[in-house]
């Protein structure tokens, strides 16, 4: 497959506008900056599009995908029951890097949520990611562009390496801000429950409510998880570990 590799000015092109929409119209990938890390997305409407995220990733099937909207409106395209409280942590903390577990609606292939009828919705702080969301004029899964198991990537450069040649469309932004992943809080239970932590803390959170949540981030999934980063290996870097037994 040849890659297109784009810098972030070239988004206000009509002709890269088109090629991106493109690109996802006809079920390919494309990688792109967020404010946590880079992220190879794909139309989460599409099954076929949703599967070639999977094996570029190598990723197991049954990790969910975390759906990126640009637009706060458009969440009720993609689920249903929004309770009380997401609206509290939308106007407190959208766009940014927490992302709220829902009900799904059909418009949501179970390919995404891994076999589950709950959905991980979240709108990114970027400017690059809302401008490509926005030009596919489609939800858009993106999890993190590494290979899986592996740490997720910050550069530009670490995601050519890894996905030249296995998507359409490498964007480059840059570093990116945080560098780590989303919180994922799920809100489809009776009282929230973090699955992820990230930038947006526990503490935060319950600010935000002024009530208590729970942390379910160390509990050991062996079913299929309702969060990517719950199961399988994650943030596994490639080196060797020494250790040196001797005086300071």
């Amino acid at each position: 497959m040849l890659t297109t590799i784009y810098q972030k000015q070239d988004l206000k092109k009509s002709k890269v506008k088109k090629h991106i929409e493109t690109v996802f119209q006809q079920g390919g990938l494309v990688v792109f900056p967020t404010e946590t890390v880079y992220g190879i997305g794909a139309d989460a409407t599409n099954k076929k599009a949703v599967e070639k995220i999977f094996e570029a990733k190598g990723r197991p099937s049954d990790n969910p995908l975390i759906v990126h909207l640009s637009h706060r409106n458009d969440l009720v395209l993609y689920v249903k029951n929004i309770p009380d409280i997401a609206y509290t942590l939308i106007d407190q903390f959208w766009p940014g890097p927490l992302t709220l577990i829902f009900e799904k609606n059909d418009t949501i292939p179970y390919e995404v949520t891994g076999g589950l009828d709950t959905v991980a919705v979240r709108i990114p702080d970027h400017g690059v990611a809302l401008d490509v969301i926005h030009i596919s004029k489609r939800p858009i899964c993106a999890p993190s562009a590494n290979v899986s198991g592996k740490p997720s990537s910050t550069l530009f450069e670490h995601v050519v390496q890894d996905f030249e040649g296995k998507v359409d469309i490498i964007i480059n932004g840059g570093k990116t801000k945080i560098g780590l992943e989303s919180t994922v809080l799920d809100i489809s239970l009776p009282i929230p429950t973090i699955l992820r932590p990230g930038a947006i803390t526990q503490k935060m959170i319950e600010l935000a409510l002024n009530t208590g949540i729970i942390d379910g981030s160390e509990v050991d999934v062996t079913h299929i998880p309702k969060s990517p980063g719950m199961k399988y290996t994650h943030y596994k870097p490639k080196g060797n570990l020494y250790l040196v037994d001797g005086k300071m």
